[in-house]
């Protein structure tokens, strides 16, 4: 388990060799530190990522450099139940949402509730692959649950597979999920915003960049004359949702306005 202190001192005094990069397990970035270790620079760098390292927070530092041993909750003693209150604060919320799917059948109902359950107790306990294979199931039931879409961002943050992160993040905002305060300070997606694509991520409106499938633009192409009948039921599902979450307050007039205006165009 990496120490934080000794990472830093190591990167003060001895950054210039990329000591600290090989204790931290970057062994590419030690190799480029001691390959220009000549150069005044890379001792200068060195010496910022020192204090960098040392001013940085203890659960930050953590969740960078010991992913493991930062999920590994030690009971029975004070450090314990600060990780204990620590991993309550990870707990993948439930987010208020609006189902407008059709109507299901009670039992799946139960079903799905009874996965979604299955899939948070997993997720206590540290065996976030299971979780996912849960959430997954749960979702295979009723694929517009904003909830579901959420929990697996969060999981798969955690188990560092950011792009399927950041996949369900776009599928919830797509659902309605307007909560972007959360998305950017929720501790279980912490690893998905160090990634440089959630910059893109949050600056394109918390959504992914589309792009058309090739088969789709060619079969377009190759069939100019025929065109498409339209279908507006989805529109007006979504003016529903925006209505409701306006009347719920989630939505203020002039946003309402402005998804209104998009949906329409």
């Amino acid at each position: 388990m990496k120490d934080k202190t000794t990472a830093g001192l190591l990167a003060i005094f001895l950054g210039g060799l990329g000591v600290h990069r090989f204790y931290l397990g970057q062994t590419g970035l030690g190799f480029f530190h001691l390959i220009f270790c000549w150069f005044p620079v890379s001792w200068l760098v060195g010496f910022i990522t020192g204090l960098v390292i040392l001013t940085m927070d203890e659960d930050k530092f953590n969740l960078k450099y010991n992913p493991e041993h930062y999920r590994i909750v030690k009971r029975g003693n004070r450090r314990g139940e600060r990780e204990v209150q620590r991993d309550e604060r990870r707990r993948p919320q439930e987010p208020q949402k609006r189902n407008t799917a059709p109507v299901r059948q009670p039992m799946n109902q139960d079903k799905q509730q009874q996965l979604k359950k299955s899939g948070i107790d997993k997720y206590k306990d540290y065996d976030y692959q299971g979780a996912i294979e849960e959430f997954k199931k749960a979702l295979d039931l009723d694929p517009n649950d904003i909830s579901i879409h959420f929990n697996l961002a969060c999981t798969y943050s955690l188990n560092e597979e950011a792009d399927k992160a950041l996949e369900h993040l776009d599928r919830a905002v797509t659902l309605g999920f307007t909560d972007f305060k959360r998305i950017k300070e929720h501790d279980a997606l912490a690893f998905v915003r160090i990634q440089d694509a959630f910059d893109e991520f949050e600056a394109n409106g918390f959504r992914l960049k589309q792009a058309i499938p090739q088969k789709q633009a060619a079969n377009s192409q190759a069939q100019p004359t025929q065109e498409p009948i339209e279908d507006h039921s989805p529109i007006l599902e979504q003016l529903q949702k925006l209505n409701e979450l306006k009347l719920k307050g989630l939505l203020t007039e002039e946003e309402f306005v402005t998804q209104k205006n998009k949906l329409m165009n």
